[in-house]
């Protein structure tokens, strides 16, 4: 499987307020956020539209970034409209019609010890080219993953509504276990055993018509992409239940699909290698990935406000 990671560098930074040279925007060794892994960060898409480059649901994902860092306690002193702002600008300074964004932001005073007393916060945006997460023919044919042995962290320990980089470790474990097995990716269940969501996707599942997804107490992610396909699915007159789901669950599954930034709507076609229904995208993952992929690349009217487009002004300039 190609690695779509890789070389997907652009030439500018937004480092607080400034736009500086790609190499430019280092962090010292000393860190605090090497040691011990404090920064929170989103993940936001921008596609290539037919009116030009447009950004997936902006201003949600830099609240969400506003709630991590109220969760974790780290000062964040650019509003939500300044880092909208920001993203769109780091857009148009790179010169692309798509990619991917992230907003990071990051405890990088250089102190030893996990109290973060007055240590200095900065907030990055990075402009990355990054294709399709899970593979080139992924959203097209799914994917073969496994339950990981690894689990997501109890309720009272890691707080799974922020979006902290430190929580990716878990992550880590749990992607690298099923690569070196064969798999896409792994599905992670919780501290209870139930199913919670892949290392860094939500999850679907269709039974009998009804699409199910866990719900927030099961230790995952409040998904943006997850939030968009339940009201899709809604919109399309699909039941849309989120509850707790036994593992079992996904060995009988009708459809089974992840939703996130970086995988969109990928659908899973085995679990365990466990054929999922026909082994090929079932009708409605077809369906809301359709309107998904259509709202978000401009094809289909934007019912929903969700683009944020750059401004005319910012594409005169390009």
């Amino acid at each position: 499987m190609a690695d779509s990671s890789i070389n997907g560098r652009t030439t500018k930074i937004w480092r607080d307020g400034q736009l500086v040279p790609w190499d430019d925007a280092t962090i010292h060794v000393m860190s605090h956020v090497v040691h011990y892994g404090s920064c929170v960060f989103e993940g936001i898409r921008c596609y290539d539209s037919p009116a030009g480059p447009a950004v997936f649901r902006l201003p949600d994902h830099i609240r969400r970034l506003h709630d991590s860092c109220r969760i974790y306690r780290m000062p964040m002193r650019h509003s939500v409209d300044a880092l909208v702002q920001a993203c769109l600008d780091t857009v148009s300074a790179n010169d692309v019609r798509a990619c991917y964004l992230r907003p990071v932001v990051i405890r990088t005073g250089e102190q030893m010890g996990v109290y973060p007393v007055d240590v200095p916060v900065e907030t990055f945006i990075i402009a990355w080219h990054w294709g399709n997460y899970l593979g080139d023919d992924a959203l097209a044919n799914g994917v073969d993953v496994c339950v990981s042995s690894w689990r997501r962290a109890a309720p009272d320990t890691f707080p799974a509504l922020a979006k902290a980089g430190g929580n990716y470790l878990n992550s880590q474990l749990s992607k690298t276990e099923a690569r070196i097995d064969k798999y896409a990716e792994g599905i992670m269940l919780d501290s209870f055993g139930y199913v919670a969501e892949g290392s860094g996707e939500n999850l679907f599942l269709v039974r009998d018509g009804v699409v199910y997804t866990s719900g927030l107490s099961s230790g995952i992610l409040s998904g943006i992409t997850r939030d968009s396909v339940m009201r899709i699915a809604q919109d399309l007159g699909y039941e849309v239940r989120e509850q707790t789901l036994p593992r079992e669950m996904l060995y009988i599954a009708d459809e089974l699909f992840f939703s996130g930034t970086a995988a969109e709507l990928t659908p899973i076609r085995s679990v365990d290698r466990i054929q999922v229904g026909s082994g090929k995208p079932g009708p409605i993952t077809r369906a809301i990935q359709e309107q998904f992929m259509g709202i978000a690349t401009g094809r289909i009217e934007d019912r929903y406000g969700w683009l944020t487009s750059l401004p005319v002004a910012a594409e005169a300039e390009r």
